[in-house]
């Protein structure tokens, strides 16, 4: 072969192998080449193995040896299960297989099965509470509970670990006196690699401990990953009688680390990124509960709520997915704690982080923002609990908490029922001033307030203290529809005084109003109708704002007959005592004497304009009002 030849042949093959690699599919279509490649294998598996099982079946229908034929089919079947295993989980393929057992970690408070599928908490129940129809209280339960890890491998596969099977350390563990209980979940991997999650138990805590162990992962999870992420998910099942308000109160609620609570929408189905460290996330219900905390919080999380409306068994399905940082050590542990338990706040609130900072798992109940919120929290609860403690029936205490409440707000409304009686002697001279002015309603109003001014009357005097009085008015009506001591507990006809009392049920839904008759929101609109009818006597209002305040009980009506019963009796006994009030208060109060008062205040002479009423005319002057001449 001549020198030519050999330059030549040398050309082509390097023509080849730069073309080799210039045409070379990169990494990404590698791995969807192999992707698509274990695809066609697995079915050419799973066609090899139905193949086998319809020949094997046919031979043991023709032959005496059944037996044997059947012992062939379960030895192959088991080997292509295998092989497809390996296909699927590389190196976690033998934790593919394998039977799906109950653990049970518990104490007196709680009760946790834990699944060797998946190694997850299957199912958790509070052990002092009942459903509304006397069942067991869960606040989830069933295979529709997703608590894994997706772990991306070299294999050019990710691994979801709430399809495999862990091995547990031990079958039931009951923490009791001072002795906690724990139980281990230990995923295998292969030699030395495994991920494991110890659960822990206190005795009578709602807090559940999890340390999650990520053991020679760094074998196996590809060095260009950073991180992986773990998936809760749930569907909630209806505890309670009123399924509205329990699906209105039921969502999902999160903290982000060193800052302020914040939740998704209780009215529809809502999603939200949170790119930020978070401290927790809670799927919450009305009355309980389930939390997962992370003392170094998560990188990153999605939260997720839907909700079936014709399902009248779950209240809504909630998914959380967390991104965990992996930083490729040979052995790297995250602590977390799961709380399950109920929404009541000193319990809540008792949940420190390990450094004791509050982790502000309180904010779950919706107590009211502002003024209303702070009138719950540092006072209402407070005198509450103090009353809960002499084990009282509920009922009584929301008695004597009206009967406090009244007292202390005495003074102030005994200034405004003396401003009423004086309103309400001037009341005929207004009615004058109304007819004498009808077609001149600037006239008319400065003669009115010119009369107020020199009889002494104040004609707000009467609606200041009534707003002194509003905050805890609201606060009251954001305090019994989320107080779980009330969950229950009977009084009188009233079975649960935390929904709505029923004493007839029309077995239809009237618009506007319910399928039932609730009794204590029937007195408590009652009442109100009484009251207005009352007040409308001290004041001089026209026909239409009197219609107006006469409507507003009977829409209250159809709005509080599905409301918290306690809510509603504890307005029907304000009114109750208001009425006694008034009547109290004309023991001391001489309309006469007013009268006479008013007179002799007249005759003084009349102080010079305040810089207010000064303004208010130069404004009225404004819109071209010119003032009587003297």
């Amino acid at each position: 072969m001549d020198k030519n030849t050999l330059i030549g042949l040398a050309l082509i093959a390097l023509i080849v192998i730069g073309f080799g690699i210039y045409m070379r599919p990169s990494q990404e279509e590698q791995l969807a080449l192999q992707r698509q490649q274990d695809s066609v294998y697995k079915v050419e598996m799973a066609k090899h193995v139905a193949d086998s099982v319809s020949h094997l079946k046919q031979d043991s229908s023709k032959t005496a040896s059944a037996a044997i034929a059947k012992d062939t089919l379960a030895k192959m079947t088991d080997s292509a299960k295998k092989a497809l295993s390996v296909m699927e989980f590389g190196s976690f393929a033998d934790a593919s297989i394998g039977n799906n057992e109950s653990v049970i970690l518990e104490n007196d408070l709680v009760k946790l099965v834990i699944s060797t599928k998946g190694g997850k908490i299957f199912s958790a129940q509070l052990k002092t509470y009942q459903t509304y129809d006397s069942l067991p209280l869960m606040l989830f339960q069933g295979d529709s509970t997703i608590f894994g890890l997706e772990l991306p491998t070299n294999e050019n596969r990710v691994v979801k670990t709430n399809d495999l099977y862990f091995v547990p350390s031990s079958k039931s563990e009951y923490a009791s006196g001072s002795h906690p209980a724990s139980i281990s979940m230990r995923l295998n991997a292969g030699k030395d690699r495994y991920v494991e999650y110890i659960y822990t138990l206190e005795p009578k805590s709602y807090v559940a401990g999890l340390k999650l162990n990520a053991v020679g992962l760094n074998k196996i999870i590809p060095d260009n990953t950073n991180n992986f992420e773990l998936d809760w998910q749930m569907n909630l099942p209806r505890v309670e009688k009123n399924m509205v308000a329990e699906r209105a109160a039921t969502t999902v609620y999160f903290k982000y680390m060193d800052d302020e609570v914040d939740w998704l929408s209780e009215t529809k189905d809502d999603t939200k990124s949170l790119v930020t460290k978070v401290n927790w996330v809670a799927m919450k219900q009305q009355y309980f509960t389930s939390v997962l905390i992370s003392e170094a919080g998560f990188d990153k999380a999605n939260v997720t709520t839907r909700t079936d409306k014709t399902s009248d068994k779950i209240v809504r399905s909630m998914s959380s997915v967390f991104t965990l940082p992996f930083n490729h050590a040979e052995n790297q542990s995250y602590a977390m704690r799961f709380y399950f338990g109920p929404n009541h706040y000193q319990t809540l609130k008792a949940i420190k982080t390990i450094d004791n900072k509050d982790l502000l798992l309180e904010k779950q109940i919706p107590l009211g923002w502002g003024i209303f919120g702070w009138v719950n929290r540092y006072f209402v609860i407070i005198f509450f609990n103090f009353l809960s403690g002499f084990n009282w029936n509920y009922g009584i205490i929301i008695l004597i908490m009206t009967i406090v409440i009244k007292v202390c707000l005495l003074p102030l409304t005994f200034k405004s029922f003396k401003s009423q009686a004086k309103m309400k002697v001037l009341k005929p001279e207004v009615e004058e001033l109304n007819a004498k002015y009808k077609d001149e309603p600037l006239e008319k109003q400065k003669a009115t307030m010119a009369l107020y001014k020199k009889a002494g009357v104040n004609p707000m005097g009467g609606c200041i203290p009534m707003l002194l009085q509003m905050p805890i008015l609201i606060a009251m009506f954001r305090f019994f529809p989320a107080s779980i001591e009330l969950r229950q507990q009977h009084f009188l006809w009233a079975t649960d005084l935390s929904t709505y009392d029923s004493i007839y049920n029309f077995g239809f839904s009237v618009p506007f109003y319910g399928d039932h008759i609730s009794l204590f929101t029937l007195l408590m609109t009652i009442s109100t109708l009484l009251y207005t009818r009352m007040t409308m006597q001290f004041t001089a209002q026209s026909s239409q704002m009197k219609w107006m305040s006469y409507l507003m009980p009977i829409v209250f009506l159809g709005v509080f007959n599905n409301y918290s019963a306690g809510l509603s009796y504890y307005y029907f006994l304000a009114n109750m005592f208001t009425f006694g009030q008034q009547y109290l208060f004309k023991l001391f109060i001489d309309e006469k004497k007013i009268h006479l008062q008013i007179q002799e205040n007249k005759k003084k002479p009349t102080k010079a304009k305040s810089g207010f009423q000064q303004r208010l005319e130069e404004a009225a002057k404004s819109r071209g009002y010119k003032p009587p001449r003297k």
